[in-house]
């Protein structure tokens, strides 16, 4: 029995039972029940509260994004190792955004709306791998099943909304998602969302009984990514409801994932595991503490917000009063260079998370 016991295989908590639900887990539960509870409050139309704009779009959304510069730019060990890469993407995102917009505007809105639905939706399923890291060999025959469950639990409300146009919603600018597709496909998608989700089901009862084990943090992470993308893209038709469950579901536990990576040694306890000893000593003072890390990221977020409030959308110039005396820009060729430059952030974070988070040493859970 003891022998059982020892190699009974363990949740695949990257932290702790504890951290991972407050910090990864939960952000997708708390949104979507907040949302539902609040249903009342919450406008069906594109208008969200300024309030609900600067604590999640400006706070969460535009803030997370600069938590990746700790995974590169700010790193000296990882911007040694990949200088090309963390040099050459930006570049390549300016340049093809830019003839993207100089052909059309919405060209630009449109490839980076997709970029970023890829990048949420990868984001989910790199939890879900993680999170399946100690599972018995049984199950582990079963990894495309996991992986078909969250990417239906994130494309088929993503297929809802291409198929149900006008929302009252949109990624970035409205019109930026196609709007072309017949709803035949979502009555089809959703046949096999069904089919998946049971398949899902069946096969943890099936392993559970076979294997007397249950991946807690997996599991969790299946039913709160399809609970909030059901919750913010299907269920309401509300800007707000769509900002607070897309935004708070990924920025917060991507923020959680950079701060634990910096402070959490893996399990083999590897020098590798421990980045934060090798950095600088700027960044060893901003990852000191938790308040001063979303300190600097929010101080980054509004210079930005800042930046597009001033020259380009001038929409909330009481917040930015600081950037108010910026001209706004309406030569459709600066246009072309400088919306581009200014969404650097957003496409770069984008295309080197692709990158940030891949395993290659074997022994080590967060290599990358």
């Amino acid at each position: 029995m003891s022998e059982q016991a020892q190699s009974k295989p363990k949740q695949a908590w990257l932290s702790s039972a504890g951290w991972d639900t407050v910090w990864i887990i939960s952000p997708a539960f708390l949104s979507s029940a907040a949302v539902i509870l609040a249903r009342q409050y919450i406008p069906a139309s594109q208008n969200i509260p300024l309030w609900v704009w600067v604590c999640f779009v400006l706070l969460i959304d535009v803030a997370h994004v600069y938590a990746t510069l700790f995974r590169t730019y700010l790193s000296p060990q990882a911007l040694e190792k990949n200088k090309t890469t963390l040099l050459a993407l930006p570049l390549i995102a300016w340049i093809g955004g830019s003839l993207l917009y100089s052909l059309d505007g919405i060209y630009f809105w449109r490839a980076l709306a997709y970029l970023a639905v890829f990048h949420f939706i990868r984001q989910q399923f790199g939890f879900v791998v993680l999170y399946s890291r100690h599972d018995p060999e049984p199950m582990k025959k079963f990894k495309w099943l996991d992986s078909l469950a969250i990417y239906m639990a994130t494309l088929y409300p993503i297929l809802f909304w291409h198929t149900n146009m006008p929302r009252n919603y949109s990624w970035f600018v409205a019109g930026d998602f196609f709007e072309s597709l017949p709803d035949i496909l979502t009555k089809i998608a959703f046949l096999f969302y069904v089919l998946v989700m049971a398949g899902y089901l069946l096969k943890e009862l099936v392993m559970l009984k076979k294997t007397a084990f249950f991946n807690i943090p997996r599991n969790l992470l299946i039913v709160g990514t399809a609970l909030s993308w059901w919750t913010g893209i299907i269920t309401f038709n509300s800007d707000m409801a769509f900002t607070i469950t897309n935004v708070v579901s990924h920025g917060i536990p991507y923020m959680a994932l950079v701060w634990l990576y910096h402070h959490e040694p893996a399990a083999n306890h590897t020098k590798a595991s421990e980045p934060n000893k090798n950095g600088t000593p700027i960044l060893h003072a901003i990852l000191s503490n938790v308040a001063i890390f979303f300190a600097f990221l929010a101080v980054l977020a509004y210079l930005e917000e800042g930046l597009w409030d001033g020259l380009i959308w001038r929409e909330h110039l009481g917040i930015f009063a600081l950037f108010s005396a910026l001209p706004t820009i309406n030569d459709t060729v600066i246009l072309a260079l400088l919306v581009p430059f200014l969404a650097l952030p957003q496409s770069t974070h984008y295309l080197l998370d692709g990158f940030i988070w891949r395993v290659k040493e074997k022994n080590n859970i967060w290599s990358a």
